[in-house]
């Protein structure tokens, strides 16, 4: 009944939207119970997974009751390897459970809000950006079709994972899924979350929508993965803080954070990402002597992204020629891409191979404007034509390959080439070397190719653009020892696009060249713990279109392990994260993106950012609580994640997860 108690703590502090849909999940959770018993408390896995054993084979009674293990819930994403629920207590998942978005933020520092973004301090390719409109702060918590999850469980089965908000609100997701009979399984999860953050006019409002479904005919010749997803971004845009010198200098009058005078009063940005899909597999003979299938995928995404204003922001502009009359203060931007594939797919054990043809329909267009000197188009739509390919290698258990290339042409966006490879390599057992060799050549993400907007200094049209190279070389070593993993990566972007400090895009006439060295290892002694990582970055050509800081590394201390007399696991330490000083680019409200610095800018860094945390597991569930920020109870706050957007305050971060196997 305890968990019961739970539940309710938690509907008591989510909005009424949130309670709804968590209530029908526990109801499903909890009316279930009584068809099975539950045994999943073992966290490590046997070597040879053990299937649901039957505990009474109906003789006494009508119904067969079960004793099921964790190795009957998986998981997996389309047409992978099935995963067991991961319910181990490890250090890694500190650094996961603690952001709101579920994932390892290193090499990223925060705003003063959850849900708001990062300053994204280290380089990284991001696929989704490609022929779509993705604005770069809005692509934090994005779902991308091969993230979504498909399961395969034996009972009614749910997740919750909650987190704190910044000032009011909080951020909840959970999951439903169930099997009905053995061969169809779906899932239900939704995500909210409203912070209202630290300072004035900055509350993060996200929510995201999924269904999934996968199937598997009674002979296996027939697979289907399906899903739909709806996610919203949504973010009131303050524009930073007025008076950076008394922030710095720990003003007395800035102790309450909502006395900060900010730069905008009534701006907001909103993203919507909407997609339907289809994936499914047919093997039209025995698929033991042929492994030859036939597989259709279709899909459609829409993605809009609207910049809102309840009057004009004298923020933006000094002088009224600056402004276009007449048009609208709120502003909408978008994209459509229907994708249509039809591959042949070869497919055993060691080898893999798929290859198709792919037709696609793409839209990009914005609010329409007149302008005497710009002519900017409403909408840009093409037809293109391309192809698909994929190649998984297995050799002696010890080799793996996995390559991956499309190819399109169209007339509006050029000519699309993109390709992955991966090896992997174990020449001793527990001694892996990962090395890679990416290569994309794409038009620059929709957002750089126009914007329209009240303000003139803030309407472009990027023409004949030419198509971002980007070549990634790189790869990493794990080795027994200590756990560590050594990595290198390089980078070379050629006509790499950026925005300049007045918004404008533009493409750079030389490459921009990234090098990327570093380190992760974990010491142990007894009970106690030692986790580090570190990066060594530097941009070797045309360092002032990317500034970076040069190092980056975080430190975690803790001591782990069982309590109150087993029933119970802990981990007690400190976690300090910190990079070095350098220019930052800066954020643009109106674009979601970021900007080289302007003559307002300031460097940011430099100081480490420490917290304290405390940790532990109670059966399925898990408690996540951190106070961050410790080092502003001794002294006031500097930390900067822009120029003007400082970083949150010490605070009390909690995360809650709770897996629930009936």
């Amino acid at each position: 009944m305890w968990e019961l108690h739970v539940a309710c703590y938690f509907l008591n502090n989510i909005n009424e939207h949130m309670k709804y849909i968590l209530f029908i999940i526990i109801f499903f959770s909890f009316i279930s119970k009584a068809q099975v018993i539950n045994k999943t408390d073992s966290n490590k896995l046997k070597k040879k997974p053990v299937d649901t054993l039957v505990v009474d084979s109906g003789t006494k009674d009508s119904l067969k009751i079960f004793k099921p293990t964790i190795n009957d819930y998986l998981h997996q994403t389309q047409f992978s390897e099935k995963k067991v629920f991961d319910t181990v207590m490890t250090f890694e998942k500190t650094y996961i459970f603690s952001q709101y978005n579920n994932k390892d933020n290193f090499g990223r520092v925060q705003f003063a809000n959850i849900g708001a973004g990062f300053n994204p301090l280290s380089y990284e390719v991001n696929a989704e950006q490609n022929l779509s409109l993705l604005p770069e702060n809005k692509s934090y918590g994005i779902i991308g079709i091969n993230d979504v999850q498909y399961y395969d469980v034996k009972t009614p089965t749910a997740t919750f994972v909650y987190h704190n908000a910044m000032k009011n609100g909080a951020a909840l997701k959970s999951t439903y899924t169930q099997n009905i009979g053995k061969r169809f399984n779906f899932a239900l999860e939704y995500t909210g979350l409203r912070s209202q953050g630290m300072y004035r006019n900055f509350l993060a409002a996200n929510n995201n929508t999924l269904f999934s479904g996968h199937y598997v005919s009674k002979s296996g010749n027939y697979e289907l993965f399906a899903h739909y997803l709806h996610q919203n971004v949504n973010n009131q845009e303050n524009g930073g803080i007025i008076e950076d010198d008394l922030f710095q200098s720990g003003d007395s009058d800035y102790r309450n954070r909502q006395n900060a005078q900010v730069n905008l009063a009534s701006s907001s940005s909103q993203y919507s990402y909407r997609r339907y899909y289809l994936s499914h597999q047919f093997s039209p003979f025995n698929s033991e002597k042929y492994p030859f299938r036939i597989r259709h995928t279709i899909f459609h995404q829409g993605n809009k992204y609207y910049y809102a204003q309840g009057q004009l922001e004298p923020y933006w502009y000094d002088a009224p020629q600056e402004i276009v009359t007449g048009f609208p203060l709120s502003t909408k931007k978008y994209s459509d891409n229907l994708s249509n594939t039809v591959s042949l797919v070869w497919d055993n054990e060691k080898f893999k191979l798929d290859a198709g043809v792919r037709y696609q329909m793409l839209k990009f267009g914005a609010t329409p404007i007149t302008l005497p000197i710009l002519e900017i188009p409403n909408e840009i739509k093409e037809n293109r034509i391309g192809a698909v390919g994929n190649l998984q290698v297995k050799l002696l258990d010890k080799i793996q390959l996995n390559s991956f290339l499309e190819f399109s042409n169209g007339s509006q966006f050029g000519t699309y080439l993109k390709t992955t490879n991966n090896l992997k390599f174990e020449p001793i057992k527990d001694y892996f070397v990962n090395a890679k060799v990416n290569f994309q050549s794409v038009y620059p993400s929709f957002n750089y190719l126009l914007n329209t907007s009240s303000y003139n200094n803030f309407n472009y049209y990027l023409q004949n653009a030419k198509n971002q190279a980007i070549t990634e070389i790189g790869g990493n070593v794990n080795l027994k020892w200590f756990k560590t993993e050594l990595f290198v990566n390089y980078f070379r972007i050629d006509n790499y696009t950026y925005f300049d400090q007045f918004a404008a895009p533009r493409q750079s006439d030389s490459s921009l060249n990234i090098s990327q060295i570093g380190g992760d290892a974990t010491f142990n002694y007894g009970n106690f713990h030692l986790n580090t990582r570190v990066q060594f970055q530097n941009a070797l050509t045309n360092k002032e279109l990317l500034p970076m800081p040069s190092f980056i590394g975080r430190a975690n201390i803790f001591y782990q392990s069982k309590a109150f007399k087993n029933a119970a696991e802990i981990q007690a330490g400190i976690k300090v994260y910190y990079f070095s000083k350098f220019a930052s680019r800066d954020y643009f409200p109106i674009l979601n993106e970021y900007l080289l610095p302007n003559s307002s800018s300031f460097s940011i860094g430099g100081q480490p950012i420490a917290d304290i945390y405390f940790n532990m597991k109670v059966k399925k569930m898990f408690f996540f609580v951190e106070g961050q920020q410790i080092g502003t109870l001794i002294a006031h706050n500097q930390a900067y994640a822009f120029p003007h957007y400082p970083v949150y305050d010490f605070r009390l971060n909690l995360g809650i997860v709770w897996y629930l196997f009936n």
